[in-house]
């Protein structure tokens, strides 16, 4: 060819022509335009943003062909590939310092973009509340970091909205104003909902909707909607389910392709459904062992002793063989990925013709299966294994609590010597559980019991027996089989994944640890059999729920991924989930690539790692869900309790307050940060507690605390407590001891109001009575003097009768309006008896009139006058020496309520033991108490009585 030739062909050669990826495109299109890659590409070569009418000429964009570019650009733009500026000029996204994220919003206005390559790395952008107006939660968008804010995050500006992911929403519609707006259920959407005119569609003001998004909201307007389904008012029975299903977007109504197949499914086993390969097993007797209201049985079990071993059969329903890859039931269990249960109603993966029926291992009928058949040593180790395909028919459908029965005190069942056998085989394998080293916490799960009317009637714990453990094991022994079945032989699957600590997780837990004066073996990368032997530490320990809690935490989520690493909390090197295809979705997975080995050949689903994902997502996504429905139901359950006072521990710590879940009653609610103390708060991550910072005060994880229902918000399915303390202090009324005190120690010399009760409700602290929350008179003090701190007194001596008249004579010659200590039950002197000698709340005890009169006697030697403007009258004052006074030495501080309140008495000494019945509140050192008349109190009695009759330990 000559070079005239050669030039002539490059010159032909148009750019567009160059695109490396144009055979990829011919393949997909019968005209194909330049690929993204090779637009990308120019676009950096030319090294500044082009108008797109510049990129199509560049490229040979016909006029037919323009629509069908701009739309190419216009995706691009959505993924986040290219940026269109202001001006209309394309630009590349990563030179303008862009992001791509998914927005994660937060209920109290602000949200974070969560990059999608940096996604669970924690490198999340804060985004202000001015940020979030223009977008909603779960949108993906373009984000430009703009510098860290007050506290140091990596704070950003949204540039634009990529993608809007809510386009229906579920929330109660409310008219103001003339105005129909909704607001959303999904707290982390902080934007009222504009009805159009007209668009209410019938609702009530209240109702609950759902609401089709016609105008998404930017940094000036409002979104606007309009209503598309009234549900119904908002305690309706059920509704809490009904607003979970649409808050969470979890499919619940089967598409009617799905409910064709599903119909059009053999009730029964058909005789020209057996093939060559699937095995009858109808004979050998295969028992299923489930809840008591199961409805759907996916799995049955027999085992039979072999010379020292056992044989175990695990026969799982065979849903693959009913659901082909790619039909209707297919493509809506993979929409769902998982069944839902919520209390009183599940969301099945599968329609119920299948679920409950021709999938389910009813007794006494032929049923499909896939069979994991083991052979297990004396040591419980599996030995020899084998899958294939049969037909069986359960001889019982058993429940655990039978099972249990039985083997404690026998039965005269025919199943019972299988049941005997399959309980030695346990025995078995929780000893090889144990040399393995997997972890195994002591949890307690609650069922709820509800009434007529579809509400809770009582939250019962689940007492899990050696039956639910039996059943576990032999799962376990499946799942694992048919992960070394699938990686022996090389064939793609899902895997159950747990991986160990992070470092920061473990770096927090072994701080916490060496609190307690623990610690985890393993050094950099501890194992299972490590965590394994802490938790056999801890346990019977009286911090063991909370020392388990930490060490859970500092584990990472489980998740469905191609790519095997173990399971650290199982200790398997590999593990997929195999034994319930009826519910999961990955199972079924399982189950088709098992059966595709067995026919040599491979099982293509599609990517293996998109799938892994969404599973995982779905799993999320059902928690969340009924975690909403049982927050919800719990919080209408509380609603008649308010007012009543409980006991609990601390669950959990925040920067807001604490978490108490109350003692056998299973409610979890929020102690407001407001709430401990009059102190300022701080969270200690590493300590896992809340500390004040003047008083040293700790409200630590686990920590037992007295509180009384204050609220139960439905909106917001949010319970609210109050500490009830024993005797109010500024910060919270805990103890201080070396500078650090926690809540529990505050209760000496006996327990406190409801401790002896468990968590039923007990009688409320007297300390938060309205006469004890009265105001008080103000005591006249010098200019910008605080209120001295007041401090719990020990017990008095009783004053001399002499004095009791002489007081009770000044008390009778007040005038009424200036008697307000009359009436009360005990004065301050007498409100202190020694212990021996506390008189029951009923006993008539002496007046408040001591105080009154001290008091008159310090304002009158002071100057000072009464709120009325006159000199006080009364009898004379009684000696220094009196026990209203007290002696010169350092009080103990009290919450100062009302502030202007503080009375003196006798404090114990700074090395006091701690048996004795007396104040656990310390003044901090340094403080010095007010001289005797400045120091005289009008602080309700009746609070002083409760206090006394907390510290002897009478209720």
């Amino acid at each position: 060819m000559s070079m005239a030739q050669s030039q002539k062909k490059q010159k032909k050669l148009s750019l567009r022509g160059q695109d490396p990826f144009l055979e990829r495109e011919k393949l997909k299109y019968s005209n194909p335009l330049p690929s993204r890659e090779f637009i990308m590409q120019i676009l950096a070569e030319q090294g500044v943003p082009l108008f797109p009418d510049e990129l199509a000429q560049m490229l040979s964009i016909h006029a037919d062909e323009q629509a069908f570019f701009e739309r190419r650009l216009r995706a691009m733009g959505r993924d986040g590939e290219i940026l269109i500026n202001r001006k209309g000029a394309v630009c590349v996204a990563q030179k303008l310092d862009l992001m791509r994220c998914k927005v994660s919003g937060h209920r109290d206005g602000f949200g974070f973009a969560i990059p999608d390559e940096g996604e669970g790395t924690g490198n999340d952008i804060f985004l202000p509340e001015r940020e979030m107006k223009k977008v909603m939660h779960g949108d993906r968008v373009m984000v430009r970091p703009s510098g860290l804010d007050r506290r140091g995050r990596q704070e950003g500006k949204i540039v634009e909205v990529l993608e809007h992911a809510v386009t229906k929403l579920v929330g109660r519609i409310q008219h103001e104003r003339g105005v129909w707006v909704v607001r959303p259920e999904d707290r982390r959407i902080n934007h009222d909902v504009l009805i159009e005119p007209g668009g209410e569609g019938g609702a009530q003001d209240g109702q609950v909707v759902m609401v089709d998004i016609l105008q998404q909201p930017d940094a000036y307007h409002q979104p606007v909607g309009r209503v598309a389904e009234v549900l119904g008012n908002y305690a309706d029975p059920g509704m809490e389910i009904e607003i979970a299903l649409r808050k969470h977007d979890l499919p619940h109504r089967f598409p009617d392709d799905a409910l064709e197949q599903a119909q059009a499914t053999p009730k029964k086993v058909r005789k020209k459904d057996w093939t060559k390969d699937r095995v009858d097993l109808r004979d050998l007797p295969l028992v299923t062992i489930d809840g008591e209201t199961a409805r759907d049985f996916d799995d049955a079990v027999y085992a039979e002793k072999q010379g020292k071993g056992f044989r175990l059969v695990v026969a799982i329903a065979d849903v693959s063989f009913y659901v082909q890859p790619g039909d209707a039931l297919d493509r809506e269990a993979l929409t769902r990925g998982t069944s839902v249960y919520f209390p009183r109603r599940v969301i099945p993966m599968l329609p119920e013709a299948l679920s409950n029926g021709i999938c389910s291992l009813n007794p006494d009928v032929e049923r499909m299966c896939m069979v994991c058949d083991m052979q297990i040593n004396a040591k419980g180790e599996v030995k020899k294994y084998k899958f294939y395909p049969a037909v069986m028919q359960s001889k019982a459908r058993l429940t655990y609590n039978q099972v249990w029965d039985w083997l404690q005190n026998g039965a005269d069942h025919p199943m019972l010597p299988h049941v005997k056998d399959l309980y030695a085989l346990f025995k078995i394998l929780l000893t090889a559980r144990g040399k393995r080293g997997a972890i195994e916490f002591d949890s307690v799960e609650t069922q709820m019991i509800f009434n007529d009317k579809g509400k809770i009637e009582r939250i019962v714990p689940i007492v899990r027996n050696d039956a639910h453990r039996l059943i576990e094991e032999c799962m376990l022994a499946a799942n694992v089989c048919s992960a070394d079945f699938l990686q022996k032989n090389g064939h793609k699957a899902l895997y159950r994944v747990h991986e160990g600590p992070t470092e920061e997780k473990l770096e927090n837990l072994r701080n916490y640890l060496r609190l307690v004066g623990l610690t985890l073996g393993g050094g950099d990368k501890p194992s299972a059999k490590d965590y394994g032997k802490l938790a056999e530490q801890i346990h019977g320990r009286p911090d063991a729920p909370v020392l388990q809690t930490m060490l859970l935490r500092s584990m990472q989520q489980a998740v469905y991924t191609p790519d095997n690493a173990g399971h650290f909390g199982l200790a398997y090197e590999a593990y997929t989930h195999f034994t319930s295809p009826i519910r999961r979705y990955p199972d079924l997975l399982v189950h088709r690539a098992i059966k595709a080995v067995l026919k040599g050949e491979k099982y293509k689903p599609g990517k293996w790692a998109a799938l892994g994902v969404h599973c995982s997502m779905t799993e999320r996504r059902a928690d969340d869900a009924s975690r909403d429905v049982e927050s919800w139901l719990k919080t209408y359950y509380m609603r008649d309790k308010i007012g009543e006072v409980f006991q609990g521990k601390i669950s959990a710590v925040t920067s807001f307050g604490v978490f108490v879940l109350l003692d056998n009653v299973y409610v979890e609610g929020l102690v407001h940060i407001s709430e401990l103390g009059k102190d300022y708060f701080h969270f200690k991550k590493e300590l896992q507690a809340i500390i004040g910072e003047k008083s040293g005060i700790q409200y630590r994880l686990g920590d037992m605390l007295t509180v009384k229902v204050m609220s139960a918000n439905l909106e917001n399915a949010q319970v609210e407590f109050a500490l009830v303390r024993d005797e109010q202090s500024p910060a919270g009324g805990a103890s201080e001891e070396g500078g650090s005190a926690k809540p529990s120690r505050r209760r000496r010399g006996g327990q406190s109001a409801g401790a002896a009760k468990g968590g039923q409700p007990v009688a409320p602290s007297i300390s938060a009575s309205p006469e004890a929350a009265a105001p008080v008179e103000p005591v006249s003090k010098p200019a910008g003097l605080p209120a001295p701190p007041q401090g719990r007194r020990r017990p008095a001596k009783q004053p001399s009768a002499p004095a009791v008249a002489r007081e009770q004579a000044a008390q009778q010659s007040q005038p009424a309006s200036g008697r307000r200590g009359a009436g009360k039950p005990e004065s301050a002197a007498a409100a202190k008896p020694a212990a021996s000698q506390v008189k029951p709340a009923t006993e008539p005890v002496a007046s408040a009139a001591p105080v009154k009169s001290s008091r008159q006697a310090s304002n009158r030697q002071a100057g000072a006058k009464s709120p009325a403007g006159k000199p006080q009258a009364g009898p004379k004052q009684p000696s220094a020496r009196t026990p209203s006074q007290g002696r010169s030495q350092p009080a103990k501080p009290v919450a100062a309520t009302p502030p202007t309140s503080a009375t003196p008495t006798p404090s114990a000494p700074p090395n006091e033991p701690p048996g004795q019945a007396k104040s656990a509140s310390r003044r901090p050192q340094g403080r010095r108490s007010q001289p005797p008349q400045a120091e005289t109190s009008a602080q309700p009695v009746a609070r002083k009585r409760g206090a006394s009759k907390r510290r002897t330990g009478e209720e």
